[in-house]
């Protein structure tokens, strides 16, 4: 029996399975949490991805591994592999006006064009321009950069800071690698040419820096011991693969944010920057909406209850559908689809009939539903065909929110069993490397 590893290092946590390659059965798992906030130190990841790999039993009997891992955040590196500041998340608005300026700058045409992407606040590049103009001394260390997923692959094959070469961008940084998927998200690497457009790399940071080697699907390197180790991949990418998401195929996934993306043969390009036009890990494209709010919407509703989330549920589900007239905006972060970073939550429609626990309970299923749901509106618009929708992440455990799904996305819904899908994705991934 050949056994293979996943991760599956998210915004919260870092999940491991240890995968029969044959079967596909997970055998062993481990988990750690990660520390809350937009800016974290990586070295946290790094402690988080031992702690959960020695609870899945370690790699001695691995033969194969790949790390998938939330999309977007900077990691930013000096010349010798050291960490210059926190690392900022995909849910850090702060760079939201770094963001509006590159599109100022270009245009949103040109931007789409190039990259497939329209840059938001959430995008590694609009990162790298915030860090610039409020961090000169820490941008102008800038030596290389790289996601969360590049960077602890990086790590776990042996480099980092304690096998630092000091010369500036020598071979210690040369071994950073990355996939497509994840690549793509940075608004620096066109899914379309499968190229870096380095003109907008150093448009955001002010001068030129090492980026990871992008790896094809079929591509493996190596890490100290002799093991392959996989491209790995974005988590919406990597779920996509655990998920054996083919074309026709929907996934929405309702987790700490809401994702909305489908396997699709041609590349995306939407100058309004709702679809962003991302690489799947598998050598296809993956069109995205993402929204901010998504599964916090039912926790801050059911926290304003004082209900469980199975009540809530119940509640939900004894309104009828439009909740009376009552309807709840969930921008309670900000949101990145629309682009409305500095939004807030909303309830419109209060009338003395209409204002239930019932119907409030309904409102905030329905209006968290009627985010993602424009999400596959725009993809449809785009001429992604949409057969089926995959209802994935904590926010699908929720009986109400399964069985309004249907009502509406507009097409069936189908929810696969629980399970660490972004992990499994990766492990699947690294067995394609074996004999």
């Amino acid at each position: 029996m050949a056994l293979v590893l996943g991760v599956d290092s998210s915004t919260q946590s870092c999940k491991v399975v240890v995968v029969d390659s044959e079967t596909g059965a997970v055998v062993r798992t481990g988990r750690a949490a990660h520390p809350d906030g937009t800016s974290v130190n990586p070295d946290a990841w790094w402690a988080a991805l031992t702690t959960a790999i020695d609870e899945a039993g370690g790699l001695d009997d691995i033969e194969a591994w790949a790390i998938g891992g939330q999309q977007h955040g900077m990691v930013a590196l000096d010349h010798s592999g050291v960490v210059i500041r926190d690392a900022l998340l995909w849910n850090d608005t702060r760079s939201a006006d770094a963001a509006s300026d590159l599109v100022e700058e270009f245009g949103a045409q040109e931007l789409a064009d190039r990259t497939g992407v329209v840059p938001v606040a959430s995008f590694t590049i609009a990162k790298l321009r915030w860090l610039r103009d409020h961090e000169p001394e820490h941008a102008a260390r800038v030596a290389a950069v790289a996601l969360p997923h590049d960077w602890l692959t990086w790590r776990l094959r042996g480099y980092g800071q304690e096998g630092a070469d000091s010369a500036p961008h020598g071979p210690v940084l040369d071994e950073l690698v990355t996939d497509r998927s994840d690549a793509s998200g940075t608004g620096y690497w066109s899914a379309a040419t499968g190229e870096y457009d380095r003109e907008l790399l150093i448009a955001a940071l002010g001068h030129d820096a090492v980026l990871p080697r992008v790896l094809g699907a079929a591509d493996s390197v190596q890490d100290a011991a002799g093991r392959r180790v996989a491209p790995g991949a974005g988590d919406n990418a990597a779920a996509a693969l655990g998920l054996g998401a083919g074309p026709g195929d929907v996934v929405v996934s309702i987790g700490t944010s809401g994702t909305v993306f489908a396997v699709s043969a041609e590349p995306s390009t939407d100058p309004s920057g709702t679809i962003a036009g991302f690489a799947s890990a598998d050598g296809h494209f993956l069109p995205l909406v993402c929204t901010l709010n998504a599964a916090r919407v039912l926790d801050v509703t059911a926290a304003l209850l004082g209900v469980s989330h199975d009540e809530l549920s119940r509640l939900a589900l004894a309104a009828l559908t439009g909740a009376g007239g009552l309807a709840l905006t969930p921008y309670f972060e900000g949101e990145r689809t629309p682009n409305l970073p500095d939004a807030t939550a909303t309830l419109h429609g209060m009338t003395l009939a209409s204002t239930t626990r019932e119907n409030l309970a309904r409102a905030a299923v329905e209006g968290m539903l009627s985010g993602l749901g424009a999400g596959l509106d725009a993809l449809r618009e785009a001429g992604v065909p949409l057969r089926r929708a995959l209802l994935i992440g904590g926010g699908a455990q929720s009986e109400a929110v399964r069985a309004i799904a249907p009502e509406v996305f507009g097409i069936p819904v189908e929810v696969p069993a629980a399970g660490e899908y972004v992990a499994i994705g990766a492990a699947r991934q690294s067995a394609t490397l074996l004999p």
